[in-house]
């Protein structure tokens, strides 16, 4: 990683986010599981790198219908809540390696699916991260992409990175859809196949697994509360009562990398 500091709060987020991140709902829904895996067209003899893989549920999803899978991931705690999960399913055709999303410890060409799930807004270079994904897969093979996308309005866009980045300071920057698009051509991949798709949470629940300053909560509170009247941050925000539900938006994204 290329910025020290923005590391530091990476590792930092995520070695406390692990326990109740790997049960969040949003992370562990099946239907979105099984639809990445379907998009990635996985079959027996894939090998799957899953970059940035936290507690390994989405390699976990791929290891049943593969020959092997892989998570990489920066944070030991993360690792530590893969191994787990691995165990309590059973799989013993997976693997798990600590290192860094820019510099993966692996020859040219070694995977056959390639594949990232909510990691890029935490990136400060998305683009070089998905090069470094493009490198590591065979010709022929599948890089995957799965995000949750900015709005295009640059003023929504605007006060919705301001409150990711309240809400969880590992936050670098949300792309929109369209720039999430323009990655791949930039990395010498064709354009992207989409599957476009909404995480709904409830906003206690998500500020329960994260750890923002406890100064800024009243702002964040005030913020998605508006944005169900006003729609400032471009996304699908609802109150009842005391419960605000909010949607994000989310995008697969599936190329093939050309031979």
């Amino acid at each position: 990683m290329t910025d020290t500091t923005h590391c530091d709060r990476i590792l930092d987020q995520f070695t406390r986010q692990a326990p109740a991140f790997s049960a969040a709902a949003m992370i562990t829904d099946d239907s979105v599981l099984r639809m990445i895996v379907e998009q990635a067209g996985a079959g027996a003899t894939d090998t799957v790198l899953d970059v940035a893989c936290g507690p390994g549920i989405v390699v976990c999803a791929f290891a049943p219908q593969v020959r092997h899978a892989t998570g990489i991931d920066f944070t030991p705690a993360m690792l530590d809540r893969a191994r787990i999960l691995a165990a309590e399913k059973g799989l013993s055709n997976v693997s798990w390696d600590h290192g860094d999303a820019y510099n993966l410890p692996y020859p040219d060409a070694s995977f056959s699916i390639v594949v990232t799930r909510y990691s890029l807004h935490h990136l400060l270079d998305p683009l070089a991260a998905l090069r470094e994904m493009v490198r590591v897969c065979a010709p022929g093979g599948r890089l995957v992409v799965v995000d949750a996308y900015a709005p295009e309005d640059p003023i929504k866009a605007a006060a919705f990175h301001r409150v990711e980045v309240l809400r969880d300071p590992s936050h670098a920057r949300s792309l929109n859809l369209a720039e999430l698009r323009e990655l791949f051509p930039r990395s010498g991949l064709p354009e992207p196949r989409l599957t476009l798709y909404e995480l709904h949470v409830e906003l206690e629940e998500l500020l329960a697994r994260a750890f923002p300053n406890p100064t800024d909560l009243d702002e964040i509170r005030a913020t998605f509360t508006a944005a169900a009247d006003d729609d400032r941050l471009g996304m699908p925000v609802g109150c009842n009562g005391d419960t605000i539900d909010i949607g994000y938006r989310a995008a697969i994204l599936v190329a093939e990398r050309p031979a």
